[in-house]
């Protein structure tokens, strides 16, 4: 059984000093100092002088090697003995070449797959314990804020889609109601004389609003010729000698 050692360095390879101290007094303040965690870069040792990790490259494999706590790239902090594995020096060279084909330099990402996620797969094809959940809870924390981030733009993006179709279907609603309370209801045959008359536009949008039936241009003609004849029979009433012929 071999040994499995974790390194554990700060990041501080921004190519800022200032930035460099504010990362380790980060690193302090939330991993030494109240047990939350940091930015750290870690690589794990098993079976000779060499640890492994993996990092961003345009082309080829990310994983790659050095010296153990030798990284000339970071600051060495610390180093944690994961546990023993049963693996075989050869199962382990096995196991590196592998994760040297699934693990190309491009797809390295901050949050979903950086360093710290290629030791814990390291460690699980070990069959050792993963690393320490402070280790990388900065990259976790910030991969949850980005998907909650994502899902909450995603929410806005559809209610606001929702509201502008509901917008365009109510535009063309009331403009089309606007319509046909101007002209009178829906469009006529073009002979029909009475569509532009007002009190047919009246008739019908009363009839409208009641829900009756919408009257039509011959129902307005019969009720203005039964009124005119209810008129001349009221004047037959008033003046009985109106229709009589007078004879000399």
């Amino acid at each position: 059984m071999a040994e499995v050692v974790l390194h554990i360095y700060d990041v501080t390879n921004s190519g800022s000093e200032k930035t460099n101290n504010t990362i380790v007094q980060i690193n302090r303040i939330f991993k030494d100092g109240i047990g939350l965690g940091g930015i750290f870069h870690s690589a794990i040792q098993v079976f000779g002088d060499e640890e492994w990790s993996f990092g961003f490259c345009e082309e080829g494999t990310g994983v790659f090697s050095c010296p153990s706590s030798e990284n000339p790239m970071y600051a060495y902090r610390e180093k944690i003995v994961i546990g023993r594995t049963e693996c075989s020096i050869f199962l382990v060279n096995q196991i590196l070449r592998e994760l040297s084909r699934e693990w190309p330099g491009h797809s390295y990402d901050l949050l979903s797959k950086n360093c710290n996620h290629f030791c814990n797969e390291f460690c699980d094809r070990l069959g050792v314990q993963k690393l320490p959940g402070w280790v990388n809870r900065f990259a976790h924390a910030g991969d949850a804020a980005l998907e909650v981030a994502g899902n909450t733009a995603t929410r806005l993006r559809q209610a606001k889609t929702e509201v502008v179709s509901a917008s365009k279907v109510a535009y063309r609603f009331l403009a089309g109601l606007t319509s046909n309370v101007t002209n009178g209801g829906p469009q006529r045959p073009p002979d029909d004389s009475n569509r532009g008359n007002p009190r047919f536009q009246a008739t019908w949008l009363k009839g409208l609003i009641s829900g009756a039936r919408p009257t039509t241009s011959t129902d307005i003609e019969n009720k203005d010729e039964d009124e005119d004849s209810s008129q001349q029979q009221q004047k037959q009433k008033l003046n009985p000698d109106s229709n009589v012929t007078l004879h000399q």
